[in-house]
């Protein structure tokens, strides 16, 4: 008794797998089909690019000294021709009296040197002394002469000494981090601080020559000249850049060339340094768009199930213009009549025969759209 009741058990077991097994293979019959969605639309490309200041300069010191004064502080703006730092100059003062006391001197020396060549002059008119007297005379003032461009040279440059012991702003800017306080001893070359100018920056970032050709082919217009920023934090930056120039040469090394778009940046928002994205947009005419999840990959080959006009299931190498978000743009391999499967690719195989449920193309876009 306790064996008949076990094998009715399994044969009802036995006949429910059956039975569901029959069923998901009806429900599994009903695939979604649809056709590629010829459209006109724009798609973003997304290039990780890197922030210059348009004007950032090092601020180091051109002479030797203990630095006095900092009349700013680090972050703080500054005006074009505003001190900044100023090094002790007691030694350049003294340089500079003693080289305008060498050019009186030297002065003095050079007109005295004159007189004589007149005198000798005077002289040789009356033949007292020869015309030899009259050169060395003459030769005696050249010297003299030199010796005063040599003094007011000197003094030039203990004037200009003088004057580098302020350093000043070269332009209207930002002090960045000083690494030397008051009482540091610094030489010539150290370096006091970095000065940016943030109200318009530059934009640098790499793109492949093929992107570099598409990008170049459709900047007729001023429009495809504009692209976007999106900042490290992911936010968008609130303006708008231009694309302004491109390197001469492609990188053998990576196949890229590098572009260069300004922005403007009234509110400094953006530093030099920063980090971001740049989104260029382009336009495509009569794209032919399909969902990702209609496609399937063969070693690194991109097929589709095509269904014919009898609802035989053919698999058909398609070959990708560009991948957008969810979607791909087709360059060949279908056509915009075509039918493909739209949902259920993975339950079907070459040569099927099943029962189809059509999907309007932009149904199918939109499903896809929302789902992901």
């Amino acid at each position: 008794m306790k064996k008949a009741f076990v094998l009715l058990s399994v044969c009802a077991v036995i006949i429910s797998a059956c039975s569901s097994k029959n069923e998901n293979k009806s429900e599994a019959g009903k695939y979604s089909v649809t056709s590629p969605l010829v459209i006109d639309t724009v798609f973003t490309n997304e290039y990780v690019t890197d922030i210059h200041a348009m004007h950032n300069v090092e601020i180091r010191a051109r002479v030797n000294g203990y630095i006095e004064n900092i009349y700013v502080d680090e972050g703080k703006p500054v005006q074009a021709g505003q001190i900044l730092f100023s090094i002790s100059n007691h030694h350049y003062v003294e340089e500079l009296t003693k080289s305008k006391a060498l050019l009186k001197s030297a002065i003095a020396d050079a007109k005295g040197a004159e007189l004589e060549v007149k005198n000798v002059q005077t002289l040789v008119a009356k033949n007292v002394v020869s015309n030899t007297e009259l050169e060395l005379a003459k030769a005696k003032l050249e010297a003299a002469n030199a010796k005063v461009e040599e003094a007011k040279a000197n003094e030039a440059t203990a004037l200009l000494n003088l004057s580098l012991t302020k350093i000043k702003a070269p332009f209207d800017g930002v002090i960045n981090r000083i690494p030397n306080k008051i009482g540091s001893l610094v030489e010539d070359g150290t370096l006091l601080t970095d000065f940016s100018n943030n109200k318009e920056v530059l934009a640098y970032f790499h793109v492949s020559e093929s992107e570099y050709l598409d990008i170049t082919t459709n900047s007729k217009s001023t429009q495809s000249n504009e692209v976007e920023l999106v900042m490290a934090n992911n936010q968008l930056f609130p303006g708008k850049g231009k694309i302004e120039t491109v390197e001469s040469e492609v990188d053998k090394a990576t196949g890229n060339i590098a572009f260069r778009a300004r922005f403007y940046n009234p509110n400094e928002l953006l530093k030099h340094g920063s980090s971001g994205k740049i989104i260029i947009k382009r336009a495509l005419k009569n794209a032919m768009l399909i969902p990702q999840k209609s496609t399937f990959e063969i070693q690194d080959n991109l097929y589709v199930f095509v269904v014919d006009s009898n609802n035989i299931v053919h698999m058909r190498l398609i070959v990708p213009k560009l991948r957008m978000q969810n979607l791909y743009v087709i360059q060949s391999g279908l056509n915009a009549n075509e039918k493909i499967v739209f949902e259920g690719i993975q339950l079907v195989n070459e040569g099927d025969k099943i029962t189809t449920q059509n999907i309007a193309s932009k149904e199918a876009i939109t499903i896809t759209d929302k789902k992901n």
